[in-house]
């Protein structure tokens, strides 16, 4: 067959036209040949990663599984991994987090799923499906995270599709629940019913939850994002640990804005870096809330850092930029400048109540009551999760109000019912009622089911509040963190006890559990990051060292009015650390 000399202009175009089908074929979904990445909302973090690399730089891994695949799109993969019973590998591990679908070898060789429930807040029925899903594919309990979430574990990879489509079948979902993504929006668990709040946030958690599920340009982030609402309750959210907090205050008349509730906005919070959220210097509108977090999230997403996990968080943008450089590129997404007001101008923010979590409280409206419930470090059985389903049925409105505390609130409690309520949350060997030092005990997962932990955080979380409930008579609150890594994911910078794991040698060359002790830490206006006390104490020794410094304090303190932070913020970490040393020599 003889081949012409030339080329006619019609197959010319034919071949061009071949061509250029052929590349599209083989681009990435979405992606434009030729334009270094999609067409569509993702747009904005290729621009980043091509800016990135651009300048010589190298992205990191995570980077670079994200550009190569979509995680949203990986439905056919995941359930054809589980058809066929198989984990991920390599950086998929990572991207399976997009779906909530922690890998968590080898702490357990098993899923870990994690949800999104905005504001905490869920139905007795999603409740109850919960429980079930758990039962059915997990190992027959959950976790209540210190995001007011919850986490199924020991989910084998064959039954990973039922777990989200049992999720779905319940109206829940565990979309961007892990990896670079916004995760749960959390709010006062007491919204809408505390009598002394400023506003009822639940409607901008669920507008701002419900934003992000429908903005894919809001996953696939520089790293993981935090934001939270808090309505001025006498629950804390904790929202200057967040990297966005909005906050509710009162501007009262007279002032260069008409007299009304508002938000304040605060950005950068990372206490397992040390820092708190600081306030942007704007006043907004409960309206401009969901429109103000977008704005700050994709400054982030332009600016964060590709290149160093380590660094890949809001604050380290905002050293970079300072506070006024980074509300102007945020002003960029608006449609126009946001008001200045100086925190100053504002009312005080109400009291907070460190034990508002547990045991019996008045609501707003007249005769109802909620109620606070003690879980042991954050685990439920399937057992106790269907009998709390049932007391709100058959008590309350039926909802199910997770804390920050990893407990749970019933609300909407008729007064006549409370001790029938009491009895039934006994029944199920639960309490609704607790010392001042299991009120305020809080722990991570541990080395029981995660990889990262040097320590089994929530069995010495017992030890530590059955070894002190016996010994002391405890009169205030105080609050003893227990963390398994440097993720600090039980923030244990804001514990006026806080504990970091790790491993102590004992001489011979092996290993035991222990943890670094820090004290002083305090949250919302009694924030504080704790002082490093002690390093390396055996986990064993623990429960000794705290007993001899609450005793300590119960002695020392000027008055029953300064709290356990202030006691530690007088002494010096000398003199703390010899109250500390002084018992352990004692026990040794």
């Amino acid at each position: 067959m003889s081949v012409p000399d030339e080329l006619t202009e019609e197959q010319k175009q034919y071949l061009a036209g071949f061509a250029s089908g052929q590349a599209a074929a083989r681009a990435p979904r979405g992606v434009v040949p030729g334009a270094g990445g999609p067409a569509g909302p993702e747009a904005i973090h290729f621009r980043a990663q091509n800016h990135v690399l651009a300048e010589g730089k190298k992205l990191v891994a995570e980077e670079e599984a994200k550009r190569k695949k979509n995680p949203l799109d990986m439905w056919d993969e995941l359930t054809a991994n589980a058809r066929d019973g198989k984990f991920p590998k390599g950086t998929d591990v990572f991207l399976y987090k997009f779906h909530g679908l922690f890998y968590v070898a080898p702490a357990q060789d098993a899923f870990m799923c994690r949800l999104r429930i905005p504001n905490g807040i869920l139905s007795a029925h999603q409740f109850r499906a919960v429980a079930e899903l758990a039962q059915a594919y997990g190992g027959g309990y959950v976790h209540v995270t210190t995001r007011a979430n919850l986490q199924i574990r020991e989910i084998k990879p064959t039954d990973v599709v039922g777990v989200l489509t049992g999720l779905a079948q319940a109206g829940l979902t565990s979309r961007g629940a892990g990896a670079d993504n916004i995760r749960n929006i959390t709010g006062n668990a007491t919204a809408g019913i505390d009598p002394q709040e400023l506003y009822d946030t639940r409607p901008l958690g669920l507008e701002l939850h419900h934003y992000i599920l429908n903005h894919r340009e809001m996953y696939g982030l520089p790293r993981k994002f935090n934001i939270a609402f808090d309505g001025g309750g006498a629950v804390a959210s904790l929202e200057d640990t967040n990297d966005i907090g909005f906050s509710a205050v009162r501007v009262e008349a007279g002032k260069a804005v008409p007299p009304g509730v508002y938000f304040r906005v605060a950005v950068g919070g990372i206490t397992g870096h040390r820092d708190f959220a600081r306030d942007l210097g704007v006043l907004i509108k409960p309206e401009q809330c969901v429109p103000v977090a977008a704005a700050l999230v994709r400054v982030f997403i332009e600016h964060g850092d590709r290149t160093d996990r380590k660094k890949a968080r809001m604050k380290y943008v905002l050293d970079r930029f300072g506070l006024e450089k980074y509300l102007d590129e945020a002003e960029k997404h608006l449609p126009a400048k946001l008001v200045r007001f100086p925190p100053a101008e504002c009312s005080p923010r109400p009291a907070l109540d460190r034990l508002g979590h547990i045991g019996v409280h008045p609501q707003k409206h007249a005769g109802k009551f909620y109620v606070g419930v003690v879980l042991p470090a954050g685990r439920l059985e399937c057992e106790q999760m269907r009998g709390l389903a049932a007391i709100a049925e058959r008590h309350g409105s039926g909802a199910i109000r997770l804390t920050v505390w990893q407990n749970l609130l019933v609300s909407d409690i008729d007064a006549g019912s409370l001790d029938a309520v009491k009895r039934e949350i006994e029944a199920l060997g639960l309490a609704w009622r607790a010392s001042n030092v299991r009120a305020g005990l809080v722990a991570c997962t541990g080395n029981r089911g995660c990889k990262f932990s040097a320590s089994d955080t929530k069995r010495h979380a017992a030890d530590i509040a059955n070894h002190l409930d016996a010994r002391l008579a405890f009169d205030v609150p105080v609050n003893i963190h227990l963390t398994g890594c440097p993720n600090s994911c039980a923030q244990h910078y804001i514990g006026d006890i806080g504990l970091l794991a790790t491993k102590v040698s004992t001489g011979e060359d092996s290993e035991i559990e222990g943890y670094h002790l820090y004290l002083g830490g305090g949250y919302g206006t009694d924030r504080a990051l704790a002082r490093e006390v002690l390093r390396d104490v055996p986990a064993g020794d623990v429960p000794q060292a705290i007993e001899r410094v609450l005793a300590a304090y119960v002695l020392e303190r000027k008055s029953e009015a300064e709290s356990f932070r202030e006691f530690a913020a007088r002494l010096s970490v000398d003199r703390l650390r010899a109250l500390v040393r002084s018992e352990l020599a004692q026990a040794a």
